[in-house]
């Protein structure tokens, strides 16, 4: 290339990198934004909706919170239950869903966010009464959402965290989990594992792939709660958390 042509080329391309970066450094800027409003926006949600008098041994509260469901519906009528996990970042309202993309992007209070809500399969019953119940939500690099699930892919995770709290209007639940599967997206809608009728066959392939080993045992007539995020073994990975809910 003739000398004349390099410094201006040269100064092109330093100039193009320049703004990449500096293009990439907003969106990262604004990507924290979003999610740091996002976060902010679920701590308030929590403060206005747990009831803290309602137990006179703190201890005994942060097992098991107990809900204003009045408030929480206030927020938004679409509010099915609430699901705690001590020692992790899961500490969430469950809205019941009518499809399955409104609350991939929204706040229980309809602030399109990022973060999204965690929702319940539409196929599913809302309180829970169905055999099988599954919900969704993120898998966020920073552990919020449903990001800290996929640690149930070792054993180690699992005994530190066998269980987790759902709370709904009528009933209060400890979920017991069982098993820990990765399903790719296309497979679970092909066998149509979202579907009460056929538990039967999610349960037996979750048990023959499971990523942990639990004591606990699934028998007919158990009610079922399936939590499912996204996974990066391969396109469009699932990983599936199951647990059968007991009474607490």
């Amino acid at each position: 290339m003739n000398g004349k042509w390099r410094k201006p080329a040269a100064f092109l391309v330093l100039a193009a990198a320049i703004s990449m970066m500096a293009f990439a450094g907003i969106r990262m800027s604004e990507t924290a934004r979003v999610y740091k409003e996002g976060n902010a926006a679920y701590d308030a949600l929590s403060e206005q909706v747990k009831i803290k008098d309602s137990y006179a041994d703190i201890a005994v509260y942060i097992q098991n919170p107990d809900i204003d469901f009045g408030a929480l519906k206030m927020v938004n009528d679409d509010s099915a239950a609430w699901l705690y996990s001590p020692g992790t970042d899961i500490d969430y309202p469950v809205m019941k869903a009518d499809d399955y993309s409104y609350y991939l992007s929204h706040l229980p209070d309809g602030t399109y966010n990022a973060n999204g809500t965690l929702f319940i399969d539409y196929n599913c019953a809302s309180d829970f009464s169905d055999p099988l119940t599954v919900i969704y939500g993120h898998h966020m690099k920073s552990g919020k959402m449903f990001g800290s699930i996929v640690g149930y892919k070792e054993q180690g995770y699992y005994e530190e965290h066998p269980y987790m709290y759902l709370s709904t209007e009528q009933e209060k639940y400890r979920i017991d989990l069982i098993y820990g599967c990765v399903i790719g997206a296309g497979q679970w809608r092909d066998r149509a594992f979202m579907y009460k009728e056929n538990i039967s066959s999610l349960m037996a392939y979750a048990k023959e792939y499971t990523t942990f080993s639990s004591p606990v045992k699934y028998k007919a007539g158990d009610r079922v709660a399936a939590l499912s995020t996204c996974s990066y073994e391969f396109d469009n990975a699932r990983y599936v958390v199951i647990g059968i809910l007991r009474d607490a």
